[in-house]
């Protein structure tokens, strides 16, 4: 028999569109036999201490949520050794995504039954984990503006935000050591990125691979704005690299600085500020993913 599961629901997840979607969640888990409880969370540190707990007590903690209460505590079970389930709640699903897990309830609730554990990297800002992209620059404003916006449903917040923060936006000039070498670049961002996609499915990174033991470091050239905006539409096919002038290189850790202060944020949520130091914890988390 398997493991009871604690199903971490994020009560404000997706504008609320997560508490909604709950009964078909329940129907879908006693269908399937799977012992379950229900645990509201009230913070990103409430969350992670009942998944904590959860893990100590033998349950698997699954996280109704977005990628943002998913990668804290994800962060929070790495090194542990503890199985982690997801069912996609948030506007991005940006992690569950790059997993293959469903966006659908019935899909993922399948996952939940009949899964495998799979070995994924986490990241660490500042000593702050993460499991999608850091990023600091044009996105700490495209960010900050997305998570302020409230009138703007499902992904299109992120195109909305993007457009308000390229209105506004000055060239950046950021210093980076990529283990141990150091760079210079102008423009417009800089990510370190344990998995491809951030931004409800803008596939920014498209080499990166979450297992590899190595983060995706990318920066952004001081492209016009016009160009930047074209580079922006290719970005969900992957296709803007050579569009944006993006620099590439892969690393353990890198740390990064800039000519003015910015938020970095990973998983939707401003979690640092700059200088930073972004590193790699190889094989951390084990979660739950499709046969």
């Amino acid at each position: 028999m398997s493991a009871p599961q604690l199903l971490l629901v994020n009560p404000s997840a997706g504008g609320s569109r997560t508490p909604a979607l709950l009964p078909q969640v329940q129907a879908a888990m006693r269908e399937r036999g799977i012992e379950y409880r229900i645990v509201f969370t009230e913070s990103l540190e409430h969350g992670c201490r009942e998944a904590r707990a959860a893990a100590e007590a033998g349950e698997v903690p699954v996280v109704m949520s977005g990628d943002g209460l998913i990668g804290q505590v994800g962060g929070a079970l790495a090194g542990t050794g503890a199985l982690m389930g997801v069912i996609p709640g948030g506007r991005g699903n940006d992690l569950a995504r790059v997993l293959g897990i469903p966006t659908e309830v019935e899909g993922a609730v399948e996952v939940l039954a009949g899964g495998r554990a799979r070995e994924i990297d986490v990241g660490e800002v500042n000593g702050k984990r993460f499991l999608g992209i850091a990023s600091c620059g044009f996105d700490s404003d495209a960010n900050r503006i997305a998570n302020e916006t409230k009138w703007v449903r499902g992904r299109l917040v992120y195109a909305y935000a993007a457009l308000r923060a390229l209105a506004a936006w000055k060239p950046a000039t950021f210093m980076l050591d990529i283990d141990g070498d150091r760079k210079q670049v102008t423009g417009y961002t800089v990510a370190a990125a344990n998995s491809s996609s951030y931004g409800g499915g803008m596939i920014a990174a498209p080499q990166a691979e979450i297992d590899d033991g190595l983060l995706d470091v990318g920066a952004t050239g001081n492209v016009g704005k016009l160009r930047f905006l074209r580079g922006l539409l290719q970005i969900f096919e992957g296709e803007h690299l050579e569009t944006l002038e993006v620099q590439t290189w892969r690393a353990a850790e890198v740390r990064i600085e800039a000519d003015r202060r910015f938020a970095v944020y990973a998983d939707g949520d401003h979690l640092a500020d700059l200088p930073a130091t972004v590193r790699i914890l190889p094989g951390a988390l084990r979660m739950l993913v499709p046969e």
